[in-house]
């Protein structure tokens, strides 16, 4: 045979071979891709199973959110860099409301002011119910101070307040919707602030819109505060009560005017804001000493006095507090949990309250024991 057919027997044998075992390939290759196939099946199903579990996991156990440092803060956020650590930032609503059972740097101013909501929530309904030894402080004070003034402050005048704006006598008209009106303001300011503290971590438009309640909070407080002294001091010269009261007032529109500005709600513009609202109290040294000169021969008068000035140093030093920033601009990082300023501030405004409240009802008892034709 010669060399040619022997090459041309060779490639019909693997030409041969080749078509022979073709159809065997081609079943590899089709189980080949049902084995394929049958991998990524179980794999889909195993990923399924995965994220079911994940899900049960997640519902069984919700993602706890944790605190940041002063540095991590989104821009919004940054208002006191004396403290350093403890924060939340960018919290869903239901973990922020309960981060009030947890510690962070917003716990207790969160709870300084509720507490004092719940407070003069107790004292306002103690007197529409009529409860003199809840709703009357000066009977603790006179257990526990032996200026002879407060003791001779009657107790049981309380007991004898109708509800709300209801008028003794046309001798003795003396109406109680100016004490009520104080006692909502203080609730409202406390309320506000609460819910600022406890919620401002969520968003940056919601923390814009809460800190804009908190201060037309603190300008109500302060607003209705004045109520009640120049109502009952000026009662029997209802122009003093207008000029006083409506000056108040409209101090009062302009600040809640001026600060629902973005801008003037940043830290920049804390001493501008805490100007504004000590504007606001000094506006009461002018009707204060009128009253003192009007009411020289009040037999109340320094007891009163004496309540109204305890309120102006309470309030006086809180904003200076609120202010500097001290005492964690002393040493920032020490007092992030408990002690910081704002938390100081918070205290020294319910004292403040609280002594404006004793003070109004000295002013109560006095009218209802003097009239204008007997003062």
């Amino acid at each position: 045979m010669s060399p040619k057919e022997g090459g041309a027997l060779a490639r019909k044998r693997y030409s041969s071979k080749q078509t022979a075992s073709s159809p065997t390939s081609a079943k590899q290759e089709e189980e080949m891709k049902n084995h394929q196939n049958l991998v990524r099946n179980i794999s889909s199903a195993d990923n399924i199973k995965n994220k079911r579990k994940k899900k049960k996991q997640n519902k069984a156990k919700p993602k706890r959110y944790g605190l940041m440092s002063y540095w991590e803060l989104p821009e919004y956020m940054k208002d006191n860099e004396f403290i350093l650590n403890y924060y939340r930032a960018d919290w869903p609503l239901a973990e922020a409301f309960f981060s009030v059972f947890r510690w962070h740097n917003e716990t207790l101013n969160v709870w300084t002011h509720f507490i004092g909501f719940v407070l003069f929530l107790g004292l306002t309904m103690a007197n529409l119910l009529e409860v003199p030894q809840v709703a009357d402080l000066l009977a603790f004070f006179s257990r526990s101070t032996p200026i002879s003034a407060v003791t001779n402050v009657s107790h049981d005048f309380i007991s004898d307040m109708e509800f709300a704006s209801s008028v003794a006598s046309p001798e003795m008209g003396v109406t109680y919707w100016p004490f009520y009106v104080f006692l909502a303001g203080s609730m409202f300011c406390l309320l506000s602030s609460t819910i600022c503290h406890l919620f401002s971590c969520h968003s940056h438009p919601l923390n814009l819109m809460l800190l804009r309640i908190d201060y037309a909070g603190i300008t109500t407080m302060i607003i209705t505060s004045f109520f009640p002294p120049i109502y009952y001091i000026f009662q029997c010269d209802s122009r003093w009560q207008f000029i006083y009261l409506g000056g108040i007032t409209v101090m009062g529109i302009f600040t809640i005017v001026t600060l629902l500005s973005p801008k003037l709600s940043s830290s920049e513009f804390r001493t501008f804001r805490a100007l504004l609202f000590a504007s606001m109290g000094l506006f009461g040294i002018i009707p204060a000493i009128h009253a003192s000169v009007v009411n020289w021969g009040n037999p109340k008068r320094n007891l009163t006095l004496m309540f109204e000035a305890a309120m102006a140093f309470f309030y006086l030093t809180g904003t200076g507090f609120y202010v500097t920033r001290i005492p964690e601009r002393w040493r920032p990082g020490w007092f992030d949990l408990a002690g910081h300023s704002h938390q100081i501030f918070h205290v020294l405004v319910v004292l403040g309250a609280l002594a404006h409240y004793g003070a109004i009802l000295v002013m109560l008892d006095w009218r209802n024991s003097f009239g204008c034709d007997s003062n």
